[in-house]
Order: C-alpha cells, then structure tokens, then sequence
C-alpha cells in the first residue's frame, strides 16, 4: 500500500475550512516574495483506492490554477519559482455503507527556488497533504455532492493554502524571503564615485 495512504488514515478526521475565503483579503505577510514560474508535474500521480479518475492534465491544471490564485497576489522585488509534484490523490465516489463515504484527498511534494540564488530553498521537497473541505456534509462525503472536477478544484484550493502556511512558518522560522540588507542600502557618495570611474578602468 501507497506510504502516503497512512498519512491520509491518520488525518480523516481532522476538520478543515474552506481554504479560499480569503483571497479577498490582503495576502498573509511573506516577505520579499514574488512567484514567477509556477511548475506543476502529474506524470507519477497515484490514483488512490476507490478515487474517479482523473488525467494527467486535469491534476496539473487544477493545482496550477490555485498556487497562481493564491500566490499571484504578492509582487515582492525577488522573484522565487515552484516545483511541485502530485504525487497521490483520491476523488472520492459515493461510499457504501454511508457512514463510510470516503473523503478526497490530494498529495504534492513541494520545492521552493530562489532565483537570485540560482538553487533550492528546501534541499529535500516538502510533502503537503489535505483533505476535502468538511463542513457542509461531513457524514456523506463530496462523493454525493460534487463532480470529480469541483472535488479536485476544492482540494487544489486546500493544497495552495497548506503551501501558504509552509512558507510561512519558513519565513519565520529560516528567514525565506528576507530582502538583504546590503541590497536594500542607499549607495553613498563614494559607491557612486567608484561606479562612474569602473567603465574607463575596463
């Protein structure tokens, strides 16, 4: 059995609120942050025990539309890029009995590059998983009420605000995004002295 499938067991009942309620509010604080490539693979996509199908290009483009949704509101001076892998998810059918209902779930493994810095801000991919949206039918599960489509969109949503609070606590906890000071300093007289003599020195 698939090692994240464990993961999910373990988290089935833990609640969630819908995760793009707050995209009309001011983004949370990143630092000096700016997305500019936004890279989604499928191509290793497990496709979890008793999950409707979905492609290669369906998984891509949903988790690609939310990161850009949710992280297209920063437009920091430093640009960074993402690597993301899905890695596993289950669009949950209609379970029986209905106590049972499955619930979705979808699995990426995440990688954040500094383009400045020309390499990886994590050495080894953060694995982010979520769950279905709960709330509105807990017991029955989306099986009943949403398309394969919807279930994937909700849980692309889910995903890009986990990846949020990732690079939050990285923010905070390694210093990801703070603009160097040295960059940030107004050039003195003498900086600009040196600068204007550097082309007749070549």
């Amino acid at each position: 059995m698939m090692r994240w499938v464990l993961g999910l067991v373990m988290m089935v009942a833990v609640s969630a609120c819908a995760s793009n309620r707050d995209l009309d509010e001011a983004p949370v604080p990143l630092g000096d942050f700016q997305l500019v490539h936004n890279i989604v693979v499928a191509e290793n996509a497990q496709r979890g025990p008793l999950s409707r199908p979905a492609t290669e290009d369906e998984l891509t483009t949903a988790v690609k539309s939310a990161m850009a949704e949710r992280f297209g509101r920063y437009a920091g001076a430093s640009r960074y890029h993402f690597g993301i892998s899905v890695e596993g998810y289950v669009l949950a059918q209609p379970g029986i009995p209905l106590v049972l209902a499955p619930k979705s779930a979808l699995i990426l493994n995440v990688t954040v590059w500094d383009d400045a810095a020309g390499g990886k801000l994590n050495d080894e991919p953060e694995q982010i998983t979520v769950l279905e949206t709960f709330g509105t039918a807990p017991i029955i599960g989306t099986g009943y009420t949403m398309t394969a489509e919807e279930q994937l969109k909700e849980l692309s949503q889910n995903a890009a605000k986990a990846v949020e609070r990732f690079l939050v606590r990285q923010s905070r906890e390694e210093g990801w995004f703070t603009p160097d000071p040295a960059a940030l300093a107004t050039p003195t007289d003498s900086d600009a002295d040196a600068s204007a003599e550097e082309p007749a020195a070549l």
